[in-house]
């Protein structure tokens, strides 16, 4: 980033709620899993939160994303099909993923190439701007929203007063206690679980999975209505051994948690994997669905795979909502049931 970016970003921010205080003026900061202790004049693994003083400063004040989006492309499934949200992100992540998608504001803290124009705004301009483009959810994403948790909590606070809902899209390398702090403004939780062998997480991500696999079972205790996606990378992370025990750790969690299979594309720093056909996003949703979940999506790839875009009934099997992208064709769950055998189907439809 330029100088003149580096210095905005130190000014627009606050005193961090998410952290403790240690000797020697360090800081413990409990946004993500890292728990980073920082010293002064040093900032955390996500180069955005930083000791001032002994005092762990976080971004606030500004967004360097924002975009009014249907639900579907967060992507939330069983949560007010057709919704318009308000969608807003920050910079910085912390993680290093060399295939994200966003990497333009995720790395922008620490790859000169990155970096997009920020825009200073409060929360109460976020949540007007909801309100204006007729949208129901405020979504914290683009960068990874975990380290700008205290912004995001401020925005979501507003907009509930004027009937707005909250949602991240995360990675999920959460701490209990974030989790417990965001719970009561925020609903919806998307979780990228990006493989499922550790050593492999650990390399491309710098995280930890036994983190991620955690916060998921912990988002569901916790009420928040939960979400989950892979990126399916060939070669990288599509063996069927891994999709099975991934399929299986969710179904574990509970069968009606929705999974997404997504195609990669290429993208940032990993240009060596093609991109994903539809026949493996095909298997990877009959593994999922062999492993005992109840509803598996593919994404990415519109109208090439007939069904998987759209919601079933698990037990008489009607088609409930019909999508192609981030449109929805047709919506015919009523009340939340299926209006074909009364079935309840699990999600936030009203």
């Amino acid at each position: 980033m330029a100088q003149t970016a580096q210095d905005a970003l130190r000014r627009l921010t606050r005193e961090g709620e998410l952290y403790d205080k240690e000797g020697g003026g360090q800081v413990r900061c409990q946004a993500c899993a890292h728990e980073c202790r920082i010293a002064p004049g040093r900032t955390g693994i996500c180069r955005t939160r930083f000791n001032r003083d002994g005092r762990l400063m976080v971004p606030y004040g500004y967004v360097a994303g924002l975009s009014v989006d249907p639900i579907e492309k967060k992507p939330f499934f069983h949560v007010l099909p057709g919704a318009r949200t308000l969608s807003f992100g920050m910079l910085g992540c912390n993680f290093t993923c060399a295939f994200c998608q966003n990497w333009l504001s995720s790395q922008a803290p620490r790859d000169p190439q990155a970096g997009v124009e920020i825009q200073e705004c409060g929360p109460q301009e976020l949540a007007q701007r909801a309100k204006a483009a007729g949208a129901q959810v405020l979504v914290s994403t683009y960068n990874e929203p975990l380290i700008t948790s205290e912004w995001a909590a401020e925005v979501f606070r507003t907009g509930r007063a004027s009937g707005l809902r909250g949602a991240f899209v995360s990675n999920g390398h959460a701490t209990r206690r974030v989790l417990e702090y965001l719970r009561p403004v925020t609903d919806f939780y998307k979780v990228d679980l990006k493989c499922f062998d550790p050593a492999k997480y650990r390399e491309i991500t710098g995280g930890d999975m036994r983190h991620v696999l955690r916060s998921i079972a912990d988002l569901k205790e916790l009420g928040y209505w939960v979400e989950v996606v892979t990126l399916v990378i060939p070669g990288w992370n599509d063996s069927d051994k891994e999709l099975r025990a991934l399929a299986a750790f969710l179904a574990g969690v509970s069968r009606d948690l929705p999974w997404h299979v997504t195609a990669y594309h290429q993208d940032y720093r990993m240009d060596e994997a093609r991109a994903t056909p539809a026949e493996t996003l095909l298997r990877a949703a009959q593994i999922g669905k062999s492993e005992g979940l109840r509803f598996v999506y593919a994404g990415n790839l519109p109208g090439l795979l007939d069904g998987l875009e759209d919601t079933f009934c698990p037990g008489c099997g009607t088609r409930l909502i019909e999508r192609r992208g981030f449109t929805v064709l047709a919506n015919r769950i009523a009340q939340g049931n299926c209006p074909q055998c009364a079935a309840a189907i699990p999600g936030v439809w009203t």
